[in-house]
């Protein structure tokens, strides 16, 4: 197939680049600047969202598109300018695939936008699936329903729609968990606020296959959560964290610290939600990493080899 990625050089987009090549995939990837890039067998580098770039010039007979592009959440503190960047950064660019689609004399077969789980809002009690509905008017839950309705408006080009709601993505160099293996390195590590806050996460791996599934089985439409199978609580999270690196898991950070340090940002790890990927089990995908354990062996692991 050949399939297009907007947000194609970052953290996710280029593991998957990566993955959908080793499959025989031809790869788009849609840049500000396609100069200086470096060359690949089956990559090509086309200019977005610029007044002068044509992009749909260059894409003819394009399978599929998948948005990863979209300021970081948690790069810096939620200033109200920095939320409105996060919120416009993601309606801006899934505005422009849906008006780049528009413009193709051949449709794809399906839009794959990313997403996130944010748009449940945060609960210690209820369980959701891809039929929840959000619970709350947090921000993360505002901006992922403005996005996804975004994402939405390609349906009436005859494009198939999946939103890959994405948990805490595990990879030891990027990401949540980078940020969180300093303390226990530093032998500091322990409960984040109560302990008791759900993390819903999914193994880097599983996230890019998943993406890879769902342009694959024609079958999903909609809300697609990227999590795995068995959630768990941030002291449990921990506690096999600290297990898998030889580390202590004892000294708490009290959540009032956390909201000092970090505002409004510190939602990303005091609050949460317990997410099932019911379309995932329903479809029979084949978790490479379903449980915790599992999961943090192979990262650090696979990161004690390289």
């Amino acid at each position: 197939m050949k399939i297009a990625i907007a947000g194609g050089t970052g953290f996710l987009g280029s593991k998957l680049t990566n993955l959908l090549l080793d499959h025989g995939h031809v790869v788009i990837i849609l840049t500000r600047d396609a100069t200086n890039k470096p060359e690949k067998p089956n990559v090509q580098y086309i200019e977005w969202l610029h007044p002068d770039s044509r992009p749909e010039e260059k894409m003819q007979d394009v399978d599929a598109i998948i948005n990863l592009a979209g300021e970081s959440i948690g790069a810096s503190r939620w200033t109200p300018k920095r939320k409105q960047q996060i919120l416009q950064s993601r309606i801006n660019s899934t505005k422009s695939i849906v008006q780049l689609i528009e413009k193709l004399p051949s449709k794809p077969n399906v839009l794959v936008n990313a997403s996130a789980i944010g748009f449940y809002g945060n609960s210690e009690t209820d369980t959701f699936t891809e039929q929840s509905t959000p619970t709350d008017d947090s921000f993360l839950s505002h901006v992922v329903q403005e996005w996804e309705k975004e994402a939405e408006k390609a349906t009436a080009f005859g494009v198939r729609v999946v939103y890959c709601r994405l948990g805490v993505v595990l990879d030891p160099k990027e990401g949540a968990l980078k940020q969180m293996l300093l303390p226990y390195r530093l032998f500091i590590g322990g409960p984040l606020g109560t302990g008791k806050q759900w993390l819903s996460w999914i193994h880097i791996d599983d996230a890019i296959h998943m993406f890879k599934f769902v342009i694959e089985k024609d079958t999903i439409h909609g809300a697609f959560n990227v999590t795995a199978p068995h959630p768990c609580q941030m002291n449990e999270f921990g506690t096999e964290l600290a297990k898998v690196l030889h580390r202590p898991h004892y000294l708490p950070t009290p959540g009032f610290a956390l909201k000092i340090l970090l505002g409004e940002m510190s939602t990303l790890v005091l609050d949460g939600q317990k997410v099932i990927p019911e379309k995932a089990i329903s479809q029979n995908y084949p978790y490479l990493f379903p449980t915790l354990p599992l999961s943090l062996e192979n990262l650090f692991e696979k990161g004690r080899k390289h």
